[in-house]
């Protein structure tokens, strides 16, 4: 059974854990696990930063996403961005990110102040791009583009 529930404390190391198995799968690139740590405790330790969800699989936590809210002008409303997916490789293709998306979904249709949700891809993963796709995401009206400085 597949259950879909807010991120507690407690979770931290399993949230940790995945975060530097997405960097490393998705890009290449090494976290430095002090700072993914620090990173995930700031957002427990301030709810305005986001919130984390997991899902479990017959009790064992198989991934997590977090949200970040941004403000819409445009809509005078909260869009939250889906950062920071992962589900763990055995458990891919079982329709644990819809069922992720599914809850977030029903609390922005639910939520007066919630108007979407956005999340952005690598372009090269194109498997993850058919599935937004297939869950009528909108993938046309935007490019991102970032900056960031090399030392923090």
């Amino acid at each position: 059974m597949i259950e879909i529930r807010r991120g507690r404390r407690k979770d931290a190391s399993n949230i940790v854990d995945f975060q530097i198995r997405m960097a490393k799968e998705t890009e290449d690139f090494e976290l430095d696990r002090p700072t993914v740590e620090k990173g995930v405790q700031a957002v427990f330790d301030d709810p305005h930063k986001g919130a984390y969800w997991i899902a479990e699989l017959n009790g064992e936590v198989v991934g997590c996403l977090l949200t970040v809210p941004e403000w819409s002008d445009w809509r005078n409303g909260t869009v939250l961005w889906i950062h920071s997916l992962y589900v763990i490789p055995s458990a891919r293709r079982r329709g644990i990110f819809r069922m992720m998306y599914e809850n977030l979904k029903t609390r922005v249709e639910q939520s007066a102040d919630l108007r979407g949700l956005r999340l952005y891809v690598e372009r090269e993963n194109e498997r993850a791009q058919k599935t937004y796709n297939a869950m009528e995401m909108d993938g046309n009206h935007y490019k991102m583009f970032e900056w960031m400085k090399e030392r923090w």
